[in-house]
């Protein structure tokens, strides 16, 4: 099992090119950056899980900008998107994104989408709350064609170009990995259907692992997927070397430690703990 950490990057935050290479030294395998672009005022959509609103939603950076700096300053580190609001982009521009910021990594970028519970928010960026799921996956479908096609042309309802010429293409082959993120009852059919991994919503969303892991690999099997294929990445992951063990055991491929957005004198000492805990699961 490999561990990772998440963080939204802000301006009073720890850099992303000071805590990508303590990442790197201390045994995580990964760097994933939150995103959201902004926050309405008017807070009719309330935080899934019922949690209160914290500054850094409407401080975030640009996750493609801040990972982009991550990947220069390390070489082994992975650099991810927790998750990147596909619904709320360009199709177009974001296929360039992803395909760039692999080729700057070295094919090190995972790409974590979601559909997103902030409907005004997507208002804001001209996407239908109610339409978001149907868009996303014409997105990702488009995406796919851009990324694996000289010539690519795509008719959809929501994404529509005709043949066109676009590069780069990504260093990953055919493309970066697609993570699907949300709720496990939601997101799990989603990531079988056109994704290649799981990110599923914490506790209080989706449920315990040793419950929708089984049920998971069952899905995926049933859909002539090989659960192997689409690797799990849990968020929210506790400081217990018996429960990270367990997750595990359970095949979950990856934890991810949630970082508050806070400066390098405070980082450094829980990455300090966690180097001490991810020896310890690993022994």
């Amino acid at each position: 099992m490999e561990f990772g950490a998440s963080i939204f990057f802000t301006e009073y935050s720890i850099s992303p090119a000071v805590l990508a290479p303590a990442l790197e030294e201390r045994g995580f395998d990964s760097l994933w950056a939150y995103e959201h672009s902004h926050i309405p005022v008017s807070r009719r959509s309330p935080l899934p899980g019922g949690a209160n609103l914290e500054r850094a939603y409407h401080d975030a950076m640009d996750p493609f900008v801040t990972l982009a700096v991550a990947a220069t300053v390390t070489t082994r580190l992975k650099v991810g998107t927790a998750v990147c609001l596909v619904i709320q982009h360009d199709t177009i521009q974001t296929a360039k994104l992803v395909a760039s910021l692999d080729q700057i990594s070295q094919g090190r970028f995972l790409f974590g989408i979601g559909g997103g519970w902030n409907a005004e928010e997507m208002e804001n960026h001209g996407t239908d709350f109610r339409t978001r799921f149907a868009r996303l996956s014409e997105q990702v479908a488009a995406m796919k064609e851009m990324w694996t096609k000289d010539a690519p042309e795509f008719h959809g309802k929501f994404v529509k170009f005709s043949k066109m010429m676009m590069w780069p293409k990504p260093a990953q082959k055919p493309h970066p990995p697609i993570l699907v993120g949300g709720a496990f009852q939601y997101a799990a059919p989603r990531a079988i259907r056109y994704g290649d991994g799981l990110l599923p919503a914490g506790r209080a969303l989706s449920g315990d692992p040793k419950d929708f892991m089984p049920r998971f690999h069952r899905m995926a099997r049933e859909a002539g997927r090989d659960p192997a294929s689409l690797p799990v990445t849990l968020s929210g992951a506790p400081e217990d070397v018996d429960v990270l063990r367990r997750y595990r055991d359970l095949g979950i491929a990856r934890v991810r430690v949630g970082l508050r957005s806070e400066k390098k004198e405070d980082i450094l000492p829980v990455l300090d703990r966690w180097a001490e805990i991810i020896r310890r699961v690993r022994a």
